[in-house]
């Protein structure tokens, strides 16, 4: 019924609370779309998995613009929200208090998606028990790897990816 992707994002949001990988679970479904019709709204979820990656980790500047923009896409397609199992009202009304959290520097506080659905919701909570973590724990503030991921992960495939591309590009004179 849900794409697989977002019900993995769903996981990772509320489980491992490693939005970095929610970022890249979703952006990856995201562009399997061809450009002209992606949907802003996938957008607008990765936007806000990494506006709480960045206030988790100190940085406000990042942070308040992602928050923005995340709630300026999901307002424009907010209908979107129930089709995907949560309820809207109480999703727009968490990205405003997020958001004013982030104007006011606030520190960062684990959240949960408001569902509306109960079955997705326990879809996504018996997946949590089947890999043993606890669906809706607080954030590991103390984890380094998982608040700093785009620093210390392994990029050897991205840069072996991005040395083809410019190689590609060297071939046709370009």
């Amino acid at each position: 019924m849900y794409p697989e992707a977002y019900v993995a994002f769903l996981h990772e949001f509320h489980t491992t609370r490693d939005y970095f990988e929610c970022h890249e679970i979703l952006e990856e479904y995201w562009k399997e779309d061809p450009p002209h019709q992606r949907k802003a709204y996938w957008v607008g979820f990765i936007q806000l998995a990494v506006a709480l990656y960045h206030q988790r980790r100190g940085n406000g500047k990042g942070a308040k613009r992602l928050i923005s923009n995340s709630l300026h896409l999901l307002e424009a397609d907010r209908n979107v929200l129930t089709d995907l199992g949560l309820d809207e009202d109480a999703f727009m009304m968490l990205l405003r208090t997020l958001k004013k959290k982030m104007d006011e520097d606030m520190p960062y506080e684990s959240v949960m998606l408001p569902f509306k659905d109960q079955a997705l919701l326990s879809l996504c909570q018996d997946m949590a028990e089947k890999e043993g973590l606890i669906f809706g724990q607080e954030s590991n503030l103390s984890h380094t790897f998982l608040i700093e991921k785009h620093r210390l992960r392994d990029r050897t495939d991205v840069l072996l990816e991005r040395e083809k591309q410019i190689e590609r590009k060297k071939s046709r004179g370009m």
